[in-house]
């Protein structure tokens, strides 16, 4: 995938970081794979950072029966720094979108911000599971 076709959404990413002292934002999905980032964050760092939060949801979500019982969906994970934030929230399925923010961001504008989007985007958030078909084989919507 070349970086225009994997960061066609990075642009609506931007949006989330209007909110002051907020830094990045990526939208991964969840096998850790990078979907997009927000401007004044490099590829690279985005995709290592994508698989990072890949991990980090995933042991979030397992910790669901602490909370409340094992069949509790996850929604949103805050891990806090001292110098900072990163939220991560569900995103559509298979899909998460992650902003990292400074110590003195207003908490409640980001996750604000954050759900406005996912709710805005709807579908182009949405990060279908990988199938694993033989090339040429047409998929669900009949192309090869």
């Amino acid at each position: 995938m070349n970086g225009h076709a994997t960061n066609a959404l990075g642009w609506m990413l931007d949006e989330v970081l209007k909110v002051p002292k907020a830094r990045h934002a990526i939208l991964l999905s969840a096998d850790g794979m990078l979907r997009a980032h927000s401007q004044g964050i490099e590829r690279d760092e985005a995709e290592r950072q994508a698989a990072a939060l890949s991990g980090l949801q995933s042991i979030s979500r397992s910790t669901a029966e602490f909370c409340a019982r094992e069949t509790s969906p996850w929604q949103q994970t805050l891990v806090e720094f001292v110098d900072g934030y990163v939220f991560l929230v569900a995103a559509g399925a298979g899909a998460y979108l992650a902003v990292s923010a400074g110590q003195e961001v207003d908490m409640e504008a980001v996750t604000y911000s954050m759900h406005k989007l996912v709710d805005r985007l709807g579908k182009e958030l949405t990060s279908p599971p990988r199938l694993n078909r033989a090339p040429g084989t047409p998929d669900a919507s009949g192309t090869a």
